[in-house]
């Protein structure tokens, strides 16, 4: 018997093997094929499974969900017209910790200038993007085998080397380190602008092709939905390390 499901709560590839793997682990279960985009699982029975059943198991392995194609108005899933005021909360509420990393930083650097007495967009930039690299590969590492699945998800170079995703993390840490302490300006920027150019690059094929996956920029630590606000976070930083080399 084969039998199509939809699933919710998987966000990257690794949410994938997670789900099939416990599917598979049933008893009754021959196998299962998982999508991400659909979310779907076709999967084939000797005896049928009951979905409460399936979605014991799933549960046991992350918040996953499994629901029987066509029959998601029965399970109080809500398709009604949302407000502006629900999406406003909803953004806020999803970026939430992206927007208090950036107004922590931008509060860092001007705090930094306003000790310094004096401005210097060059060491105000250094700051910000010192800050920048640091704190997001801190969150990265500490899930590095999650953050390397889901960058897989959407990056052009980790989709074919898995091992990128556990470097760039790495890079991250040292791009930071360098723009801290002003090493090698012109390497570093260059580098800087090679990489987060190439991020960038995924990300807008991903938002075109309107996939609905997870953003890996804050590792897997907060679930944290692709959007613009990921392809502004790799363009600043390609703008940034572009003024500088001009400023150089």
């Amino acid at each position: 018997m084969i039998h199509s499901y939809s699933i919710t709560g998987m966000t990257c590839l690794k949410c994938v093997k997670s789900v099939k793997d416990a599917l598979e682990s049933i008893d009754g279960i021959i196998s299962a094929e998982v999508t991400l985009e659909p979310p779907r699982a076709v999967i084939n029975m000797a005896k049928h499974v009951d979905t409460a059943e399936m979605n014991s198991i799933l549960t046991e392995h992350g918040k996953y969900s499994i629901i029987e194609s066509g029959d998601i108005a029965s399970h109080g899933i809500n398709t009604k017209e949302t407000s502006n005021e629900d999406i406003d909360r909803s953004f806020f509420a999803s970026y939430k910790p992206v927007l208090l990393v950036f107004a922590f930083l931008i509060g860092l650097t001007a705090l930094n200038e306003l000790h310094k007495g004096s401005f210097s967009s060059m060491n105000a930039m250094n700051t910000f993007m010192g800050g920048f690299f640091i704190i997001f590969s801190f969150f990265k590492m500490l899930d590095l085998r999650g953050f390397a699945y889901s960058y897989m998800s959407y990056d052009i170079i980790a989709r074919r080397w898995l091992v990128w995703g556990y470097i760039y993390a790495f890079i991250e840490l040292s791009l930071g380190l360098a723009y801290l302490f002003h090493f090698e300006p012109f390497i570093t920027n260059i580098t800087t602008l090679v990489v987060m150019s190439l991020s960038s690059i995924g990300v807008i094929q991903s938002l075109a092709a309107k996939k609905k996956i997870q953003c890996a920029c804050l590792g897997t630590v907060f679930n944290l939905p692709m959007s613009n606000i990921t392809l502004i976070e790799d363009l600043l930083m390609v703008l940034m390390a572009a003024a500088m080399l001009i400023i150089l």
